[in-house]
């Protein structure tokens, strides 16, 4: 068993914060200067904080630092200003044309699998081919509470001896693959205590690998690595892509991702045809 832990820095006022996000995207203060237009001396004033930042200012740094969202509303509240960007709930009036842009596109990638997650990684919609793909390991109401007592969670699903992972053949890879990029999700993401206790579990996982960190990626003449998954004597080998809102003034729609999966062969389309078809009928 793998264990984890995970160890946090807090770090109270707007010049701890905007030191903690330029360190953090591995900049130099001379760097960061020069790209939001200050003097090096006024940036290090105001990280030690010796100068008050304007609101524009800390929008400026925001952006040159590529802060999501809600972090950026906490430094606002840092530095005495109120919040700049709502969380509105998905199923909000003010949120329906991006419902509708997640409705079409889970609805025109039929038939093959789709979700939307939050930031960590809870699913919040799918169209009717991800419910058949996961309908194959049972009955879903019956088979989430097996996997986990919170919201259905696509890490969880895919990580989950109740779940996806005793179907993966090439589960050393992925698992590497997917915990990797959890691992940068926190540690980009320091004060969100769900994806760290999501990691940290994940991780616990008798399934894990050992050093699962130093598993390298097997060379393949494909350019991504598939999920290969073991059906019924059959292999299906399927990718997946992850698209957000690049426009985003909200934080829901800012952390929402929409994951879209294809089939790398003619069997596995083949497959996820003919599963709308037993769907239909």
């Amino acid at each position: 068993m793998n264990s984890v832990t995970i160890t946090q820095k807090t770090h109270n006022g707007f010049g701890g914060l905007l030191r903690t996000w330029r360190q953090r995207r591995k900049r130099s203060q001379l760097d960061v200067s020069l790209d939001a237009g200050v003097s090096q001396r006024h940036l290090s004033f105001l990280e030690s904080g010796r100068a008050k930042p304007s609101r524009e200012m800390i929008l400026q740094l925001a952006e040159v630092l590529e802060i999501p969202l809600r972090e950026q509303n906490l430094l606002l509240n840092s530095a005495g200003f109120s919040s700049l960007y709502p969380s509105r709930p998905l199923d909000s009036e003010a949120m329906t044309a991006v419902r509708k842009a997640l409705d079409l596109t889970l609805q025109h990638h039929e038939p093959y699998p789709a979700v939307v997650m939050d930031r960590n990684w809870n699913l919040l919609l799918q169209n009717q081919s991800a419910e058949r793909f996961i309908g194959l390991l049972g009955n879903p109401a019956e088979i989430w509470p097996k996997i986990h007592n919170g919201p259905p969670n696509g890490m969880r699903l895919t990580f989950s001896p109740q779940g996806m992972q005793p179907l993966i053949s090439n589960w050393p890879d992925v698992a590497s693959m997917l915990l990797s990029r959890l691992q940068r999700e926190v540690t980009a993401d320091p004060a969100n205590t769900e994806l760290s206790t999501l990691f940290r579990d994940l991780c616990n996982l008798p399934s894990i690998p050992e050093r699962w960190q130093n598993i390298t990626p097997p060379t393949a003449p494909e350019p991504i690595l598939p999920l290969e998954l073991q059906w019924n004597g059959a292999t299906l080998r399927i990718f997946s892509m992850i698209s957000t809102f690049g426009t985003a003034l909200d934080i829901t729609a800012d952390e929402l991702r929409v994951e879209t999966f294809f089939p790398v062969d003619e069997f596995t389309e083949t497959f996820f045809r003919m599963l709308q078809h037993q769907g239909d009928h």
